[in-house]
């Protein structure tokens, strides 16, 4: 292959690649995959493979999708994406997977994946099912939060997958009590560790001046920030940085004084462009 028709061919992967982002973050998943494969027949490509294999699992073709994650790890042995996917995967082709809910998780909207400092924060759940319970699950997948014997549970359908690690779902507990209200989606699924993003739906005003994630920091509440480059999920679980501080058990209360809190950002901004 000449130089120009090596440039070529990398101009159309690229441009391929952007297609099948576009169709992903839109959920056109058999769109996706023909987009992919068309990538891979100019040449073997790790996220093409990575990003076929979401596709072909949002279909529910496991065995091919766990055969393109692993010919993304047999390209990339370090690619935690199609490691943890090829785990996952691999529980489900044996059978040993049952589903926490009746019909496939519902997806989350590309909003929960909005950060809001403030209104948006990350936890882990605690006391999870069995890793072969939780298979089925993807980040993505939307999740709700109940009050349950004074904990804050996770459910995916009317199944309970977990419990929000309390330094943070007892903040949460108590302004539900008074009228709040949230949404959460995973963002991370591994074996023994499940992440997920929760984001202020609704504040009741008998909760007026007490945040629900107080700001670090360096960080300002009313700052908004796409939660991931690109596209949401970038396919997969890669995990989310620890928080540099812990919070306080306690609901703090914000300082009504402030101007940046007078004026709420527009959630509706488009912030999650295609790369």
């Amino acid at each position: 292959m000449t130089l120009g028709e090596t440039e070529t061919a990398n101009r159309q992967r690229r441009q391929l690649g952007e297609i099948a982002i576009g169709q992903a973050t839109r959920g056109e998943w058999e769109a996706a995959v023909a987009t992919n494969r068309e990538i891979l027949e100019l040449g073997g490509d790790t996220d093409a493979y990575n990003r076929l294999g979401k596709a072909l699992a949002e279909l529910g073709q496991h065995a091919e999708a766990l055969e393109a994650y692993s010919q993304a790890l047999a390209r990339d042995a370090t690619n935690r994406i199609a490691e943890r996917n090829v785990e996952r995967l691999q529980v489900i082709a044996a059978g040993e997977a049952s589903a926490v809910a009746d019909g496939k998780p519902e997806k989350a909207s590309a909003a929960h994946f909005i950060e809001e400092m403030g209104k948006t924060g990350h936890a882990r759940l605690i006391n999870l099912l069995p890793a072969q319970q939780l298979a089925p699950l993807s980040p993505g997948d939307a999740i709700e939060l109940a009050l349950e014997a004074g904990l804050l549970v996770a459910r995916v359908g009317e199944v309970e997958i977990g419990q929000v690690e309390p330094r943070i779902g007892a903040r949460l507990a108590k302004l539900m009590k008074g009228g709040n209200r949230y949404e959460a989606a995973i963002t991370t699924v591994d074996r023994d560790e499940v992440r997920v993003i929760i984001h202020e739906a609704f504040a009741d005003p008998s909760n007026f001046g007490k945040v629900s994630f107080p700001a670090s920091a360096t960080g300002r509440p009313g700052d908004v920030r796409p939660y991931m480059k690109g596209t949401p999920l970038r396919y997969d679980d890669e995990e989310e940085s620890e928080e540099s501080e812990e919070e306080s058990e306690e609901v703090e209360e914000l300082d009504t004084s402030l101007p940046e809190f007078s004026a709420e950002p527009d959630l509706e901004e488009e912030l999650l462009e295609e790369q």
